[in-house]
């Protein structure tokens, strides 16, 4: 990015600002220098917790209800429907950012043809398979870019030739849509719900539609953030969460997100160790395999396949147990798993005939957290021990070749990898940090 042109673009973004009634505060100011990213917020003085650091009106906010065609999604709400919710607000994008007349465009300017974006969805195939092998992040590319090829050719693509005079499949592209599903994911927020006093309502109840928040996405995240966007009726309000010091970076927060989470939502990753909300994930595949090898004869076989059976309807398709470096963050579930896989026949046909466990003090919450956290992992009956051992050692071989220490010694000498802009760096941040999380739990678990 040039200097001169982010620069130009700022100053533009500073002045539709003050037209639109969005209030920054004195004592912070966006920069294009000193900051972790091309633009980020610093403080010019010192500044206290609880202060507000800037005002965003509602009227500012961009989304499906204040775009210039909102009466038109509104009116073709019905055909818009999609499984990610996001189609009306991504239709107001195509129109806003290709628009000379747009009221956001000054906003909209920060981010050129959103070109800078670098979401491993714009990596080649090879390149995501080749750095982020093990990660996850591959096979949650593969099911974004399905997703958005279904997204764009069954309801966008009809949508916009019904309405040749708003919107230009040659325009509009499939290309320029994948851009602009990458900057939702990056840029956008989401309002919390309004809490209700019945839970299962609030279970039921769709979250709330994504929407682009000018300025406060211009605030860069880490896990240890000094800001947090709080939402009032009329404004939203970014407010300090602790003290700054003059010239300290003002950070977000968006959410408890592991690296691999980061790269894969937002094109970025903390520098190792500084995440704390870093976790590996082990399959139920890789625990399906560990147990698999104690089966040793036919009858043993049909048991163990019943069991699994059992485990996959109680459990998500593809779904993996999580550890952060503090232990299992799904603790119930691989208790749950661990409990149903090691039983005998007697059990199990008793398990079933209960249709489920009896109530049992080892279930309780609190002590199954304890037995999972790194503290407990190591008083674990030894039969659960030596299954977590394995899965955790054959999700280590999903990463291919590279060992820890050879991962350890790029860290340690890749001065070249290293910057924001860098992939092969982001990808050893996101392999390396899983890395030692499933090394640690196999010294825990280790006979």
């Amino acid at each position: 990015m040039q200097v001169d042109d982010a620069s130009e673009r700022l100053q533009d973004f500073l002045q539709w600002c003050d037209r639109v009634g969005l209030v920054l505060s004195k004592k912070v100011c966006l920069s294009t220098e000193g900051t972790v990213v091309d633009y980020g917020m610093l403080a010019k003085e010192d500044i206290e917790e609880g202060e507000v650091l800037f005002t965003i009106p509602r009227s500012a906010l961009l989304h499906q209800e204040t775009t210039k065609v909102s009466a038109l999604l509104k009116k073709e709400k019905s055909s818009l429907e999609s499984t990610s919710g996001w189609v009306p607000l991504l239709l107001a994008l195509l129109y806003e950012s290709t628009s000379p007349e747009s009221h956001w465009r000054p906003y909209l300017s920060l981010w050129p043809g959103f070109k800078a974006l670098d979401h491993p969805m714009f990596w080649s195939k090879e390149e995501r398979d080749k750095l982020l092998k093990g990660t996850g992040v591959p096979e949650a590319v593969a099911t974004d870019l399905s997703n958005i090829q279904r997204e764009y050719a069954d309801i966008v693509l009809p949508f916009i030739m019904r309405h040749p005079e708003l919107w230009n499949p040659n325009t509009h592209t499939l290309e320029l849509y994948t851009q602009l599903v990458a900057f939702v994911m990056a840029y956008s927020f989401q309002e919390p719900q309004e809490e209700e006093d019945d839970e299962e309502d609030e279970e039921q109840r769709a979250p709330n539609p994504p929407m682009m928040v000018p300025m406060a996405d211009m605030l860069n995240h880490v896990s240890t953030h000094n800001a947090n966007l709080e939402f009032n009726p009329d404004s939203l309000k970014m407010v300090s969460v602790r003290r700054l010091r003059k010239g300290e970076e003002v950070f977000n927060t968006y959410g408890q997100m592991a690296n691999w989470q980061l790269l894969h939502m937002y094109g970025f990753t903390e520098p190792y160790p500084e995440n704390s909300n870093d976790t590996a994930d082990i399959p139920v595949a890789c625990l399906y395999q560990a147990a698999a090898q104690d089966v040793q004869s036919e009858p043993e076989r049909q048991l163990f396949d019943e069991r699994f059976k059992v485990l996959s309807q109680m459990m998500e398709e593809n779904a993996a147990f999580v550890f952060s470096d503090q232990g299992c963050l799904t603790d119930s579930e691989l208790h749950s798993a661990l409990k149903l896989l090691s039983m005998s026949q007697e059990e199990f046909s008793e398990f079933r005939d209960n249709e489920g466990w009896e109530d049992d003090d080892e279930d309780d919450d609190d002590k199954i957290s304890q037995a999972f956290s790194n503290e407990g992992l190591p008083d674990l009956k030894s039969s659960w021990k030596r299954l977590i051992h394995e899965a955790a050692r054959l999700t280590l071989r999903s990463y291919g070749d590279a060992e820890l220490e050879s991962d350890r010694k790029l860290m340690e000498d890749g001065a070249d990898l290293k910057g924001r802009s860098s992939r092969r760096w982001r990808a050893l941040q996101v392999r390396f940090g899983q890395k030692v999380i499933l090394h640690r739990l196999l010294e825990l678990t280790a006979s």
